[in-house]
């Protein structure tokens, strides 16, 4: 399969009537990401359907993804295209090439639900984050206690573009 560009993605939100935009932030080596995607309303703000944050340092392993949120009605697909767009801006725009994040750990059953959703996305364990000493500064990064997960950004691409197809947004 070959990879969607950026441009791709965007059309696709489009042709749902949806928008797809990026807020990206330079502070010498780390740039700050926000992606959002938001329904136009007439004689109103857009809504706000999902937005994902995180930063970039320019390394191959430079993605940090920290908060990934979906809210409101009719909203499927919404997820998928963020992901997809947010890999799709790493590869074409920095050196990354594979992404971390942390599934929190704040309820059993909810973080057991994050691991799953994000090895589907291709993201696999690196280690759990927890209340050892030397997990202070991890914590701090991510702000809880969690299992850190790294995941190859072209894969998580694959995936999410695939699920974004599919996705039927009415």
């Amino acid at each position: 399969m070959t990879l969607p560009s950026l441009a791709e993605i965007e059309q696709l939100a489009a042709a749902r009537g949806l928008l797809l935009r990026f807020q990206v932030r330079r502070w010498l080596a780390i740039t700050s990401l926000r992606v959002v995607v938001a329904r136009p309303r007439p004689e109103q703000p857009p809504l706000l359907l999902g937005e994902l944050k995180g930063w970039t340092l320019p390394l191959p392993d430079g993605l940090q993804l920290d908060t990934m949120r979906v809210q409101g009605s009719h909203t499927q697909g919404v997820g998928a295209l963020i992901w997809a767009a947010t890999f799709a801006w790493a590869l074409e725009a920095t050196p990354c090439r594979s992404a971390r994040l942390l599934a929190i750990r704040d309820h059993e059953a909810q973080h057991r639900r994050l691991v799953r959703y994000f090895r589907r996305l291709g993201f696999d364990p690196i280690r759990d984050v927890g209340a050892a000493a030397a997990d202070l500064p991890l914590r701090l990064v991510w702000g809880g206690a969690g299992l850190l997960m790294r995941g190859d950004c072209a894969v998580g691409l694959e995936r999410a573009w695939r699920a974004a197809q599919w996705a039927d947004p009415a």
